[in-house]
C-alpha cells in the first residue's frame, strides 16, 4: 500500500512539473513573439532586472501584464471548472455551462449598455453578476438538498434564459455600443494592461488559498450525502462553499477578460486523464487551465497576420467539439453525463 501510495504521489508530481514547465513555455513564447521579436535571453534578462529601455518597455509594459493576465484567467477557470465537476460528480457541471458565465455577462452588457459603465466598474458588475447567477442557480436547485444533475439542468435553463437577456439588449442598444460589448462577451485580452491584472490577482490570493482549503472535505462529498454525514461532513456547508468559491473565481476571472468559454469545461478533463484516480486534482486542472488559457491567447495575437481574435473564439473552437463529443458518447452509454 505505501508502494502504491508513493507512485501515486510521483506521478502527481511529474505530471504538475510538466504542466508548471509547460506554463512557463507559453508565458516565456507570449513575452517573446510580437511585431518586435524578443530572443528568449533578453526576455529573462529584462524580467530579471537587465535588458535596455526600450525592450523593458516591449516586455514589461506591453507583453507582461498580459500573458500574466491570461495564465492567472486560466487558473482561476480551471480551478472552478475542478471543483464544479468533481464536486457535482457531473463532466457537464462548468460554470459557462450552467449560467454563472452567463449572469456574469448579463450583468457587464446591462451596466455597459443601459448605464454606461467601463473599467473597473464593468468588471465589478460582470462578478457581481456572477455571483448572484449562483446564488440563484443554487436557491432554485435547492430541495432538501442539492443535487448534481438537479442543479446542472436548472443552471443550464437559467443560463439559456439569461442568454436570450443579453441578446435583447444588444438588439436594443447602438451599433457601436454592441461591437464593443461583443468583443468582451467573445473574452478578449486586448488592450489589458497592469491596472486590469492587480485587482484579479488580489481576489485570486483570498480566493485560491479558501478553495483548496474547503476542498478538504471534497473527498467524502463525492462518496454521496448520506456517506458523507456518517463520516462526520457538515454536507450542505461545506459543499455550499465550495460552490461559493468556484463561483467566485468565475466572477473575478470573467471580470477580468470577460467570459472565456470553455477553459473551465475543458481543464479538469485534461487533468484527469493525466492522473487517473486521482480524485478532483484541483492543481493540476488548474495549471492546465493557465496553460490553455495562455496558449489560445498567443494563438488568436498571431494567428492571423492583420487581426487579433478575441482568447475566447480560440476556446471556443477547442470546447466546442469537446462538448459535442461528450453528449454524444452520454448518449451511446445511457447516461446523463
Amino acid at each position: 500500500m505505501s508502494g502504491l501510495r508513493a507512485r501515486r504521489r510521483a506521478r502527481f508530481t511529474t505530471v504538475c512539473a510538466a504542466l508548471v514547465l509547460s506554463v512557463l513555455a507559453v508565458f516565456t513564447l507570449a513575452l517573446c513573439t510580437g511585431d518586435l521579436a524578443v530572443p528568449v535571453a533578453d526576455v529573462w534578462s529584462t524580467l530579471l532586472g537587465g535588458g535596455d529601455a526600450g525592450t523593458r518597455f516591449v516586455v514589461v509594459e506591453l507583453r507582461l501584464p498580459r500573458a500574466l493576465l491570461a495564465l492567472l484567467v486560466g487558473f482561476c477557470l480551471g480551478l472552478s471548472g475542478a471543483l464544479f465537476q468533481a464536486l457535482l460528480r457531473n463532466p457537464l457541471a462548468s460554470p459557462d455551462v450552467i449560467g454563472v458565465g452567463s449572469g456574469a455577462a448579463v450583468a457587464a452588457v446591462l451596466a455597459s449598455l443601459v448605464w454606461g459603465v467601463s473599467g473597473l466598474a464593468l468588471s465589478g458588475a460582470a462578478f457581481a453578476g456572477a455571483l448572484v447567477a449562483g446564488a440563484a442557480i443554487y436557491l432554485l436547485a435547492w430541495r432538501h438538498g442539492v443535487g448534481g444533475h438537479r442543479l446542472v439542468l436548472i443552471g443550464v435553463g437559467v443560463g439559456a434564459g439569461l442568454s436570450s437577456v443579453v441578446s435583447y439588449l444588444m438588439t436594443r442598444s447602438e451599433v457601436t455600443e454592441a461591437q464593443q460589448a461583443f468583443v468582451w462577451l467573445a473574452g478578449s485580452l486586448n488592450a489589458r494592461s497592469w491596472p486590469h491584472f492587480w485587482p484579479l490577482l488580489l481576489a485570486s490570493a483570498v480566493l485560491v488559498p479558501l478553495s483548496f482549503a474547503a476542498s478538504r472535505a471534497m473527498p467524502a462529498l463525492q462518496l454521496g450525502d448520506g456517506t458523507a454525514a456518517g463520516l462526520g461532513a457538515r454536507v450542505e456547508r461545506d459543499r455550499l462553499a465550495l460552490l461559493a468559491c468556484a463561483t467566485a473565481l468565475t466572477g473575478v476571472a470573467t471580470a477580468a477578460a470577460g467570459p472565456v468559454g470553455f477553459v473551465a469545461f475543458v481543464a479538469p478533463p485534461i487533468a484527469r486523464r493525466l492522473l487517473p484516480g486521482h480524485g478532483a486534482v484541483l492543481l493540476p486542472a488548474a495549471l492546465a487551465g493557465a496553460a490553455l488559457t495562455a496558449a489560445a491567447d498567443l494563438l488568436g495575437q498571431h494567428l492571423l497576420s492583420q487581426t487579433q481574435l478575441p482568447v475566447g473564439i480560440v476556446t471556443s473552437v477547442v470546447g466546442a467539439p469537446y462538448l459535442l463529443w461528450l453528449l454524444a458518447r452520454a448518449h451511446r452509454v445511457g447516461t446523463g453525463g
